[in-house]
């Protein structure tokens, strides 16, 4: 039996055509398997965090039914880890807290990145008095220590989910726009933007076909790390009791609770939540590690 041969690879490197960049991306992403596996564990938990609940439906929000339960009961066939101090089954809950901490923090981190981005690029593209005036009020914002400034607001004007969401993302995005600002300050002066603004381009389509598109990488990898610091910062809140309005519940506002349990040996209501919470923020930082370098254009064939 005659080998088929590729005739493609009969041909010299010059000769082939060229690999689309799509592919290479994501042939630099495929290789990185520690963020496969976090891909793989974020996608598994988000659809756990938001189709468990309704395949399999535990009280989670009444809390008349939950007196009927045992409180601390220890993992069993019947609550697989346990239930809490309040008779909720602990793995129900701990999706039924996923599927609000998950959320808040990618609306969040999305509304970060989206104003990030924007300040940075106007900011160092247009350079001059506009970027000292944009990078002075950045610097008195980051004056002021973040923590605090969200009880502040949250304290003042309530803590509603969608409130949480704006105040997070209207306020964690000050370091982003630095990073971007950089980027806007470095490529406004290459060659290609020179010369686009030499042919008569405005300053909006320079940053709109040059800047942007070159500053891909970053805006990526501060956007994952964004929605990681989103989750972040809401678990902090839920922590100090500042977090979700019950009857809904965030991993921050479950570990505050598994810890006033946890010295009468009530390992199940910390320990579970906690390893959830800790791998999702790490794994969302491996999986912006990867497309990092998957945007990187040093990285990629010409």
């Amino acid at each position: 039996m005659t080998a088929v041969v590729d005739p493609l690879l009969e041909l010299s490197a010059d000769e082939r055509p060229p690999v689309p960049m799509w592919r290479q991306r994501l042939k630099i992403f495929m290789s990185n398997k520690l963020a496969i596996a976090s891909c793989v564990y974020v996608i598994l938990l988000a659809l756990a965090c938001y189709l468990v609940p309704h395949i399999h439906p535990t009280n989670q929000t009444n809390q008349a039914i939950a007196f009927a339960t045992p409180v601390n009961e220890a993992p069993s066939s019947a609550h697989w880890l346990g239930t809490d101090s309040n008779g909720f089954d602990e793995l129900g809950r701990v999706f039924f807290a996923g599927e609000y901490s998950l959320t808040l923090g990618f609306l969040a981190g999305f509304i970060t990145i989206v104003v990030g981005t924007l300040y940075g690029m106007i900011s160092g593209f247009f350079g001059g008095l506009v970027d000292t005036v944009m990078m002075r009020i950045i610097d008195a914002c980051l004056s002021i220590p973040y923590i605090f400034l969200l009880i502040s607001l949250i304290t003042i004007f309530g803590r509603s989910t969608i409130f949480l969401i704006v105040v997070i993302g209207l306020t964690g995005w000050w370091g982003n726009a630095r990073i971007i600002r950089g980027d806007a300050l470095l490529i406004r002066h290459l060659d290609y933007a020179n010369a686009s603004t030499s042919m008569g381009a405005s300053k909006w389509h320079v940053i709109r076909r040059h800047v942007f598109p070159n500053s891909i990488s970053n805006i990526v990898t501060v956007a994952t790390f964004s929605v990681a610091d989103a989750i972040l910062f809401l678990s902090a809140l839920g922590f100090l009791g500042l977090g979700i309005q019950t009857p809904q519940t965030d991993w921050g506002t479950m570990l505050q609770s598994g810890t006033e349990q946890i010295y009468n040996g009530f390992w199940w209501e910390v320990f579970p939540v906690a390893i959830v919470f800790i791998l999702v923020v790490v794994a969302i930082n491996y999986i912006g590690d990867a497309l990092r370098d998957a945007f990187e254009v040093r990285l990629l064939e010409r």
